[in-house]
């Protein structure tokens, strides 16, 4: 059961106040009568819904990636964007606020925009001494931890914290980990208080209800979008502009029998290599594995004709190493790509550990 789900153990803390939420498409929870977003529940309870705030996506979850969008409306409640012109809450939005509510479906992977706007919505209840309330909600990538953890150099809205880029949380112990360690600015603290998941454990498969963000349609897509994000700092197409977007990766220059040709579509209006064949790899099939595939970065390199131009100039900021693409260019081996990794794996399951809720 979500942490939304849960209307008996909250309805009371949050009961008479005036309410902010951080919501998406993805903000539903299962009633007697069906699935209903989290703010027609609300309102029917008689919550006061103040303000709507939205992220990367938009509220609809139907906006490309990097797609900056404009403020609307919600039955008569401002949505107000958290991807265009400000990425952060500002003061003036929750001064009327008693309580925030952030309540979205997470796919448990660093670069993923939605922790940048987790922590910058704590940064701002934390400035303005407002109650932070996250309807927690499981992680479909929790069953392991993984990747290069991010060096601060690095630090970027796609990669805020000194975490691996599959960290084996939920986003509720997420929010408490940012607080617990000092991270917000300033070493600011929020009042934060995590809704818990009813009968969860991090071993659990879990397959969100609804698609995630536009260009993750599925359960494979969301296994293989650790491992295969990796690429889109490069000149290899993941599959945007095709319907099986992270279950593909192709480029002109491979040698293969497989092919497939980027057009616009829903979710991405400008796909890379669009109108180009690119002959890659299918991996709709592929089993997927407790940890971060390196071995499509590293054969995608190894066939890339022009190899001056197949890392993007912020690969580093999504892998999150100042490292790693030196050990691709040098030819490193995947095991020794690994062992570097071990340190900073091993020091933050140390961190991660204080802040389990299941």
């Amino acid at each position: 059961m979500q942490g939304a789900e849960r209307i008996d153990y909250y309805f009371n803390k949050i009961k008479n106040k005036k309410v902010a939420l951080i919501a998406n498409n993805t903000s539903v929870l299962k009633t007697e009568k069906g699935k209903t977003h989290i703010i027609d529940t609300l309102l029917s309870l008689g919550i006061s819904v103040n303000k709507i705030f939205t992220p990367e996506h938009g509220f609809l979850g139907d906006k490309d990636d990097g797609e900056k969008f404009e403020n609307t409306y919600y039955k008569d409640i401002e949505v107000i964007s958290l991807y265009g012109n400000n990425r952060k809450l500002k003061d003036d939005d929750i001064k009327n606020v008693d309580v925030i509510i952030f309540d979205i479906q997470d796919v448990g992977v660093r670069f993923y925009t939605y922790l940048s706007t987790l922590h910058y919505a704590m940064e701002s209840a934390a400035r303005k001494n407002k109650k932070f309330i996250i309807m927690d909600r499981a992680n479909p990538n929790s069953f392991y931890i993984d990747g290069p953890v991010l060096d601060l150099e690095n630090k970027s809205f796609i990669g805020l914290h000194p975490v691996p880029i599959v960290y084996g949380m939920t986003i509720g112990e997420y929010g408490l980990m940012i607080n617990g360690e000092g991270w917000l600015e300033n070493n600011l603290k929020v009042n934060i208080e995590v809704i818990k998941l009813k009968n969860y454990n991090h071993k659990l498969k879990y397959i969100p209800p609804i698609r995630p963000s536009p260009n993750l349609p599925n359960i494979q897509s969301i296994y293989l979008y650790p491992s295969l994000a990796f690429l889109e700092k490069t000149e290899v197409s993941v599959g945007r502009g095709t319907d099986n977007q992270f279950q593909v990766y192709g480029h002109p220059d491979f040698d293969s029998d497989y092919s497939f040709i980027p057009q616009p579509n829903f979710g991405s209006q400008y796909p890379k290599l669009e109108g180009i064949e690119s002959y890659g790899k299918n991996l709709k099939n592929y089993k997927t594995s407790n940890s971060i595939e390196l071995k499509w970065l590293m054969n995608s390199y190894s066939q890339i004709d022009d190899k001056s131009r197949f890392f993007r100039s912020d690969f580093d900021k999504l892998s999150g190493s100042s490292m790693l693409k030196k050990q691709i260019i040098e030819g490193v081996s995947e095991t020794e790509i690994r062992n570097s990794w071990r340190k900073g794996l091993e020091k933050f399951k140390k961190i991660r550990q204080k802040y389990l809720l299941y």
